[in-house]
């Protein structure tokens, strides 16, 4: 769906130095009307001054910038169709809810029934009908979020930016307020950029993902493409929970490679899933926990088995995790199961029997 739509952002080898200290590093990539896009990384990647740029909260040292098709080349904050909900919300204390979000209306030309009508329009947007005359300062986390999103949508920009603003709630709200920006967001239909560090915050509420390390973007992908073929070892290990095995590429022909890896034996792979050029450290094969199922008794496996001891569990109500060491291998890898009825918690020491599939393996080389 998203493939017919117009590019709304697009940078162009843009580059970024602070003094000596290069922050984005040719940046090439653009960003679909109507897209709900991620940009994901660890500190200090870039992914926040990247989103900036788009904003004109910093300039850029060479390349281009365009929103809706045009250069942003000297143009100010605000004029452009941006607008920001930051990780502080800057919410004013002193103002009502009704005041904070008709804020940006000061200047606008409309009536002051008009803006009310707005206001309340926004407001019930984000489930906040009814709070208009309550003071800002008497808010939960959640309703204050609420409230800049409400501001920040009332302009009626076409892009809307989010600084990791989901970052000083609590798991329960935040989950719950990921959901509320994902229907947000195709109510509006406006185009959402959301800065975030959290890969599971990325993969439930994106479109696409940008993950990018020292100012680089590394891979542009949807969510199942990021988590199930990472384009390295090093997208892979960032991205949820990746076992590694050390392997030996044997032969490479056609559309197929055979490796050795280690716990697994020889394995046919298809050259989808390798990924990345040779490195020093030799090639390796990663799988995620749950492409690996432990067989309980009377269970045979669908493709492949293999055995295993398990060294560590850790148990978690829906889920328990198992580190076990493949025979044949140096180190345990993890494997997550969940707990159905019936289904026993194994205790650490035991033997088990473990099914496999080779489509679940990358080779990172």
């Amino acid at each position: 769906m998203n493939a017919a739509k117009p590019t709304m952002i697009e940078f162009r080898d843009v580059h970024k130095y602070y003094g000596d200290y290069h922050a984005l590093r040719g940046i090439t990539a653009s960003i679909r009307a109507g897209e709900f896009f991620s940009l994901l990384g660890p500190s200090g990647c870039g992914k926040t001054t990247l989103l900036r740029t788009i904003a004109g909260f910093e300039g850029i040292s060479s390349g281009v910038v365009l929103l809706d098709g045009k250069d942003m080349a000297n143009v100010p904050a605000n004029k452009r169709p941006t607008n920001m909900v930051f990780q502080s919300y800057a919410i004013f204390p002193h103002l009502s809810v009704e005041e904070n979000v008709g804020f940006g209306l000061r200047r606008d030309p409309r009536s002051a029934r008009e803006k009310a009508v707005a206001v309340a329009e926004a407001l019930e947007m984000v489930g906040l009908k009814g709070y208009g005359k309550r003071a800002a300062h008497a808010l939960s986390g959640g309703q204050r979020q609420r409230v800049a999103l409400a501001r920040a949508l009332i302009l009626k920009p076409k892009v809307l930016l989010l600084d990791e603003p989901l970052s000083a709630l609590d798991k329960k709200m935040r989950e719950q307020m990921q959901m509320e920006l994902i229907r947000l967001q195709r109510q509006v239909g406006i185009t959402f950029v959301l800065v975030t560090h959290d890969q599971e915050e990325a993969l439930v509420m994106s479109d696409r993902i940008a993950v990018m390390f020292e100012g680089e973007i590394t891979q542009l992908a949807d969510p199942e493409t990021l988590y199930r073929r990472p384009n390295s070892r090093k997208v892979a290990d960032f991205i949820g929970t990746m076992n590694f095995v050390p392997a030996q590429i044997t032969s490479e022909g056609g559309d197929v490679v055979e490796v050795d890896a280690q716990g697994f034996g020889k394995v046919t792979l298809k050259t989808e899933q390798c990924m990345g050029k040779t490195t020093p450290t030799g090639a390796s094969v990663g799988f995620r926990p749950e492409t690996l199922t432990i067989l309980f008794d009377g269970q045979t496996a669908a493709d492949r088995e293999t055995m295993a001891t398990v060294t560590e569990v850790v148990y978690y109500g829906d889920m328990t995790y198992y580190d076990v060491k493949l025979d044949g291998t140096d180190q345990p890898v993890r494997i997550s199961m969940r707990n159905v009825f019936g289904r026993p918690v194994l205790d650490i020491g035991t033997r088990a029997r473990v099914a496999w599939s080779p489509g679940a393996l990358v080779l990172f080389r």
